[in-house]
């Protein structure tokens, strides 16, 4: 829908004969995630988020652990057990399954916010950098690539990923 929505207002806007006796309209493309990819600030990003993933792993892995000997140690001695200890270590070995996998579902949620908030700054900046090469060279509009929102650009859009790059400081 979001596609079709963009693809009409271009096409209102190209159709439009007044807009080009007012202006001549500049349209350049990028493909963001080719930037972003480029940024010195999204592998120290990465980074982080991998100890911060690994951090997480090593929990998740302990709490396993625990859960598994127990569930040995509980097989091992079951027998020996009576009804109430046999059902207090069933509802022990049943509370720790539950916290292991609410701590697996708040991880996840957890490490999408870390991402989040580290991938951010760095879209930030991508996005300023644009906006102000944009403006510089004045382009009318900026459509991204990388979002998969345009199928096809001509050879009059100009790719302003090498300008972007320069402003950023980036080989």
């Amino acid at each position: 829908m979001k596609k079709l929505l963009v693809i009409l207002f271009v096409a209102l806007l190209v159709s439009s004969t007044d807009a080009f006796a007012q202006k001549e309209l500049k349209f350049g493309h990028i493909n963001s995630n080719e930037l972003l990819a480029l940024m010195p600030e999204r592998d120290s990003a990465a980074a982080e988020l991998q100890r911060y993933a690994q951090m997480l792993q090593d929990e998740m892995q302990a709490l396993g652990a625990e859960y598994q000997s127990k569930i040995t140690a509980y097989e091992q001695k079951k027998a020996t057990y009576s009804d109430l200890v046999r059902q207090s270590k069933e509802a022990e070995l049943q509370e720790l399954g539950r916290r292991a996998q609410e701590f697996q579902v708040t991880a996840q949620q957890d490490y999408q916010q870390k991402e989040a908030e580290l991938i951010q700054p760095v879209m930030d900046k991508a996005q300023k950098a644009i906006e102000k090469v944009a403006k510089a060279n004045g382009f009318t509009y900026v459509f991204d690539l990388g979002s998969g929102g345009i199928l096809y650009h001509s050879e009059q859009s100009v790719d302003i990923l090498p300008l972007v790059k320069t402003e950023l400081g980036i080989q």
